[in-house]
């Protein structure tokens, strides 16, 4: 009898050793929470719940026999076994990472991989590393600009492989990504104080942005914060929707005594400014700044071109 109880718990390990080593995620869950050094931030990057995330790593210490991690108020630590295991674990996602290299080499698809993005995105920062991307997957890649909205409508109509937006909008079925900081600036064809006062925003002529776009609403908030006139007040003498329109408006308008300005992201003028032909101006008590996001469907998320797609985008610093 003892011996059939014995045989029968083999079976049962040998067959969690086989799920564990054939089903990558959990280890690849256990991986990403080391990484993040957080449960929270682990479940946001894997587009899984935090519970999720937590039964996983139950799954790896009741397989083990023992505590990998322990959880602490700033984050978490290894314990030895704990280490071992990520050094195991490390190994695997090295083997798994070169093979996918490989299976690009085998499917090699004649396809386009598109991007839906916003206006300041998808004219001032996606064309800088375009070729990059394309090089990295092996095939075309073109670029769908329209709003973060409409982005993410078209990622969820499978119009488009990946979205880069300004602001999240939250839907069911897509993961979220953090990826670059930006900034807001007030900028003129004419040189600017650093920081703009009160009496300032009242006298310049105004080009605003769409009242339906994030920036307008983020600038609206930041006037509100630093107890300055509200833009509607501004003195605005046209209006326009893309960044690339509002960019170009400013930039030839006439100089005179009273300056023409706008808001618009810093990705949108730095040659500009590097070459003085544009000048930029901030609020006096607050940064303008937004975080931009990558989105994609939670059904491709272990996707080889959306992998490597997402790989190549977190490494890029602007």
């Amino acid at each position: 009898m003892f011996i059939l109880i014995y045989v029968i718990i083999l079976i049962i390990k040998t067959k969690e050793v086989n799920l564990m080593l054939s089903d990558f995620t959990k280890l690849n869950t256990f991986i990403t929470v080391v990484k993040e050094k957080s449960f929270s931030k682990a479940s946001a990057k894997l587009g899984i719940s935090q519970p999720a995330v937590t039964q996983q790593m139950r799954f790896l210490e009741n397989y083990l026999d023992a505590t990998i991690v322990d959880r602490k108020k700033n984050g978490i630590s290894l314990t030895k076994e704990g280490e071992k295991l990520f050094s195991i674990a490390q190994k695997i996602e090295k083997v798994i990472a070169s093979g996918e290299k490989e299976l690009f080499k085998i499917i090699n698809k004649d396809i386009t991989f598109i991007f839906g993005t916003s206006s300041a995105i998808g004219n001032y920062i996606l064309p800088t590393f375009l070729n990059d991307i394309k090089a990295k997957i092996n095939n075309d890649v073109s670029v769908n600009i329209s709003s973060s909205a409409k982005s993410i409508e078209a990622l969820k109509d499978k119009k488009v492989d990946m979205a880069l937006i300004e602001s999240p909008i939250f839907e069911d079925g897509i993961i979220y990504r953090e990826w670059l900081e930006d900034e807001i600036v007030i900028f003129s064809n004419q040189k600017l104080p650093k920081r703009v006062k009160n009496e300032d925003t009242s006298q310049y002529k105004w080009v605003c942005r769409d009242q339906k776009s994030h920036t307008r609403r983020l600038f609206k908030e930041s006037l509100e914060f630093s107890n300055m006139n509200d833009c509607e007040s501004f003195n605005i003498v046209s209006e326009a929707s893309s960044p690339t329109a509002i960019v170009q408006t400013v930039l030839h308008s006439s100089k005179d005594d009273v300056p023409t300005v706008s808001i618009v992201s810093t990705h949108a003028i730095k040659e500009y400014v590097k070459h003085g032909v544009l000048f930029e101006a901030r609020l006096p008590e607050i940064k303008m700044n937004r975080k931009l996001y990558i989105a994609y469907l939670k059904e491709r998320k272990h996707d080889a071109f959306i992998d490597t797609v997402i790989n190549y985008l977190m490494t890029i610093k602007k």
